[in-house]
């Protein structure tokens, strides 16, 4: 079983890394609005559940910190997904 990088194997990693990391600067926008909590009541209340929770105020840093993470895991993810199914399908 070879892992060898292709450009396939990039392409489809940058494809998982960026929509994870456009998915969480999404949530890090909807935080700084203010609206992320309306929305995840709206979402819970969707599944019939409720819960007591806060969220945080916006920390750009941090609010970085996870974007880039998750675009790296997001990466890495599609990386081994495409190679993994390459191997299978031979």
């Amino acid at each position: 079983m070879c892992f060898t990088q292709t450009k396939h194997n990039h392409l489809v990693g940058l494809a998982f890394g960026s929509f994870l990391g456009l998915m969480h600067l999404g949530w890090m926008i909807l935080v700084g609005l203010k609206w992320a909590k309306p929305f995840m009541d709206w979402v819970l209340d969707l599944h019939h559940v409720t819960l007591q929770y806060n969220i945080s105020d916006l920390n750009i840093l941090k609010g970085l910190m996870l974007v880039i993470f998750t675009f790296v895991v997001g990466y890495i993810m599609g990386w081994l997904l495409y190679a993994v199914w390459n191997v299978v399908k031979k």
